[in-house]
């Protein structure tokens, strides 16, 4: 065992971890800016996946504290050379690094030092200042930075678990799937600024500000030329293009990415694969009707089910952590745009465009007409509720 009483494998990013959850808590108290994990967030899991990625290309000893290296207990076969699944895990998580960084990069993230993410000024103004203080501690310093690491783990399993074999069709496929994904948020990414830059010029030029930039539909990316209008910019939050879709269709696209990466190694011919339940529905049933099985039932239904919920841990976190935060982020939509934004979520699904489907279909044929037109009023504007297209 290390230092830090954890495996080989574990050491150094248990470290790194430690170390940052202290410094991104001083820097939070000293600054009194709680988003400094923010910040870190796009390099963090690229970090830790290209620690697990590179381990051959890392000296076999820690010289200082902090410094990373690639323990000797993790063996011959897994310091001799590289992982090709691991590689490609990398390289999937680089591009995601710099979809993330441009776009926090354009928004002044890395400019402005002073900014801090909206949902934390609120958090603040709601809680006793004592229990944020708790939370910036546990949550936005510690549990962030843990959530960061576990992000690097599906990489440790293609690395260190598995032997170092050539990719399959499996690997190539689901590369492919996170590719398509990362193109359809970072499309997103870019109808949401291209939405904020009209909105912020439209609403400037009717108070006859002269000092905000007009908008320019050709510089902003293709996919996100979208016809905005009048109607969009008083609105106040975007609902065209894949927002039309899902209330969050980049969340939706992020959780996505880290369950494919997640499932990448999973699903390969090598294991460890996610492990399957062998108790037959009929002993289920009479063990659930049997009290005095329950036990052993339990213990069965643990072997088989928790080394799977293990492998899948970093993205059952990560989704963990999207939904709680778009409650919250959209509780703050609300009380800013509250009729607006109720018929919103009336209307589009949190994520899924399956949902939108369903609530398009139910306040169709359930609500009515009248309903129907009025949601889609507040939500998509005169010119859209009466049939129009734009």
């Amino acid at each position: 065992m290390t230092l830090f009483n954890v495996p080989p494998y574990l050491d150094w990013p248990a470290q790194f971890c430690l170390f940052l959850t202290g410094a991104t808590w001083i820097a939070s108290l000293v600054t009194n800016n709680v988003s400094q994990v923010d910040r870190l967030w796009t390099f963090l899991p690229t970090i830790y996946t290209a620690y697990y990625a590179f381990l051959p290309a890392l000296p076999p000893a820690q010289t200082l504290w902090v410094m990373p290296y690639a323990p000797k207990a993790l063996g011959w076969s897994v310091l001799k050379d590289y992982s090709p699944r691991a590689v490609l895990m990398f390289g999937l998580v680089f591009i995601w690094m710099c979809r993330l960084t441009y776009n926090a990069y354009r928004r002044g993230f890395f400019t402005n030092f002073q900014d801090e993410d909206y949902r934390w000024i609120v958090l603040r103004q709601q809680l006793p200042k004592w229990l944020f203080h708790v939370t910036n501690l546990t949550f936005i310093s510690a549990a962030q930075n843990v959530l960061l690491l576990l992000l690097g783990l599906p990489t440790y399993i293609a690395s260190v678990v598995q032997p170092h074999t050539p990719l399959t069709t499996s690997d190539y496929a689901l590369a492919v799937v996170a590719l398509t994904i990362l193109g359809i948020e970072f499309t997103a990414d870019n109808q949401q600024w291209a939405f904020h830059s009209y909105k912020h010029a439209f609403l400037a030029k009717e108070k006859g500000d002269a000092t905000v930039k007009a908008y320019n539909e050709r510089e902003q990316w293709p996919g996100a030329r979208l016809a905005w209008t009048p109607d969009d910019a008083r609105r106040g939050f975007i609902t065209r293009g894949l927002w039309r879709y899902s209330r969050h269709p980049n969340f939706a696209c992020e959780q996505s990415f880290w369950w494919v990466i997640n499932l990448m190694p999973l699903l390969c011919p090598d294991g460890p694969n996610l492990q399957q339940l062998h108790v037959p529905l009929r002993t289920l049933i009479v063990s659930l009707l049997t009290p005095s099985l329950w036990q052993p039932l339990y213990a069965s239904l643990r072997a088989s089910f928790w080394p799977s919920i293990e492998q899948v841990l970093p993205a059952v976190c990560l989704s963990i952590l999207f939904y709680s935060s778009t409650i919250f982020t959209e509780a703050i939509s609300l009380s800013k745009y509250p009729a607006a934004y109720k018929a919103y979520q009336r209307r589009v699904g949190m994520f899924s465009a399956g949902q939108t489907l369903a609530k398009g279909l139910w306040i169709k044929y359930v609500n009515g007409s009248l309903a129907e037109e009025r949601v889609e009023r507040l939500v998509w504007g005169d010119s859209v509720a009466k049939g129009k297209t734009q």
